[in-house]
């Protein structure tokens, strides 16, 4: 018998060091609406936003980390990380195969992802773009694409 591959299925998103609550409760509300099995944050840590009017932290597991190791240590048996980042090495989003479990991570529109964060990704995805995008709305794009996209095995 085939396993269930809905049950073999998962993906979370967060933001390390994220500047505003905004941010956070629009892509706390996006993950709900396309399926994220949990959120998180690294660094800052924000607990309720204005903008997450569907109440997501509490429709879903909601994680803290204090430090980008402290995350990685605790990063889900078998998920993939998929860093989300403009970087040479980075893949185009148009063909990346997203992973059937994996935790996708943002960085704040200023900085971007921690040079340790891009270095322990498993991959690394953009999109075009000439500048960097609000973080709410980069995740947004991408949780859109994996719900669209074919997947990895």
């Amino acid at each position: 018998m085939e396993p269930d591959n809905f049950t073999n299925e998962f993906f979370g998103i967060g933001i390390q060091n994220g500047k505003t609550p905004e941010n956070l409760g629009v892509l706390w509300r996006t993950a709900q609406n396309l399926g994220a099995s949990f959120i998180f944050t690294i660094g800052n840590r924000y607990a309720k936003q204005a903008s997450d009017t569907h109440h997501a932290v509490k429709a879903m597991p909601y994680f803290h980390y204090e430090t980008f190791t402290d995350f990685y240590t605790h990063l889900p048996k078998g998920a993939r990380l998929v860093g989300i980042e403009m970087h040479e090495t980075s893949e185009a989003l148009e063909t990346f195969e997203h992973p059937r479990r994996c935790v996708y991570l943002l960085g704040a529109e200023d900085h971007g992802l921690s040079k340790e964060a891009i270095e322990k990704s498993h991959f690394l995805v953009q999109f075009p773009s000439k500048m960097s995008l609000n973080v709410a709305v980069a995740g947004s794009i991408v949780l859109y694409d994996r719900t669209r996209a074919k997947q990895r095995s």
